[in-house]
């Protein structure tokens, strides 16, 4: 393949209800999609962070410019243009993890679509269908806790995942306990919310059965999880912390945890995210997909990694209607607690036209190839 044309497309897309975490609040899904426009076939993808550098140092904007200036002259540099020869063309970046994942999805897509595979296949794939766990953010009341969690029980949810906070752990995981039974699949997210000397609160935690407890401590502390996991009966499950299959394997080795979340976003995309899936399913450990309040842009490929044999947890891949009264693509639906695992060549999925005009804020071209003697440019 040859890059021909890469445009950005700004959206910003309402949030069915708040949700906050212990790093913010969002009430909009604001960020971009990448447009990449190959010889062979087009393809797309989505940037997974926020405009503001508040749960990881990556943001919009700066995305935006690494992208044009950075990224982008490297990779229109290459001779042929795969999916797989992304990382190495771009490995002198430092960082910028979700910029190049964005970028490598966007590829992967029209190359995939290319050749008429879906990435299910291409990535794996053993499931057609994946369980659909939901999270549910921090709450003003116990009572307005309880009530969500009953809502999303109702709808078909197999797992409940409770953000937490110092001053919000203890009594709303108690009160779900009490009022659910038992049997709940129940866990729960600190995003990093606490620190060591936290550990004999945490240890309250392990009355109540979690499934895990994610990223307590502060990201790409290995040293502190090892030493919280060893006070925890609760599996610790890293997030922030990993960010490619050798922070995965570090991990394991040093006993931080028991548990992986994998967001091909955070770890630079889909080939790496497959990576530390085939680093933890050695070992033994289980894996999940986590979500980002990603569109269906974002979603449809998750579902493809989420039915990667080791994926023996239900992950943040939720329905659609869970975040947006209307998505920029085709719904996904939940059906008997599970999502299907998309089947059509490359992600499986596009936007639609008239969302996506509604939806946009702005879009323009980050990059346009010089076309060579007697040939036209790409339409745009």
């Amino acid at each position: 393949m040859k890059l021909e044309r890469v445009e950005i497309v700004h959206v910003a897309i309402p949030l069915v209800t708040p949700f906050r975490t212990s790093f913010g609040t969002m009430t909009v899904k604001d960020t971009f999609l990448l447009h990449v426009v190959t010889d062979a076939a087009e393809g797309w993808s989505e940037f997974a962070a926020d405009p503001e550098p508040l749960y990881c140092s990556e943001f919009v904007a700066g995305a935006e410019i690494v992208l044009e200036d950075f990224l982008l002259p490297r990779v229109a540099a290459l001779p042929q243009l795969t999916a797989a020869a992304l990382a190495p063309a771009m490995a002198k970046i430092k960082g910028h993890e979700l910029a190049k994942a964005a970028l490598e999805t966007a590829v992967l897509d029209a190359e995939l679509r290319a050749y008429g595979m879906p990435l299910a296949t291409y990535l794996g794939a053993v499931r057609d269908r994946v369980p659909a766990g939901v999270s549910v953010g921090i709450k003003e009341s116990v009572p307005e806790l309880l009530d969500d969690v009953e809502r999303y029980l109702a709808e078909g949810y197999v797992r409940i995942k409770l953000k937490i906070e110092p001053g919000w752990d203890v009594e709303p995981v108690r009160a779900v306990r009490e009022r659910f039974g038992d049997a709940l699949p129940l866990q729960v997210d600190a995003n990093t919310a606490y620190t060591l000397a936290d550990a004999e609160h945490l240890r309250r935690l392990d009355s109540f059965g979690l499934l895990l407890i994610e990223e307590p401590l502060e990201e790409n502390n290995l040293y502190a999880h090892a030493q919280l996991q060893k006070r925890l009966r609760t599996p610790v499950c890293l997030d922030e912390s990993v960010h490619n299959a050798r922070d995965a394997a570090s991990a394991i080795a040093m006993e931080a945890c028991r548990v992986v979340n994998v967001k091909p976003a955070r770890v630079g995309g889909y080939l790496e995210a497959r990576r530390i899936h085939d680093v933890a399913h050695a070992h033994g450990v289980p894996v999940w997909c986590g979500g980002m309040l990603e569109t269906g842009i974002g979603r449809a490929p998750n579902l493809a990694l989420a039915a990667l044999p080791g994926f023996t947890l239900p992950g943040d891949t939720s329905a659609s209607s869970r975040y947006f009264a209307e998505d920029i693509t085709e719904p996904f639906v939940l059906k008997d607690g599970h999502l299907s695992v998309p089947t059509t060549p490359g992600i499986g999925i596009e936007p639609l036209p008239d969302a996506l005009r509604r939806f946009t804020r702005e879009r323009r071209d980050l990059y346009v190839s010089r076309p060579a003697p007697g040939r036209k440019s790409p339409p745009s």
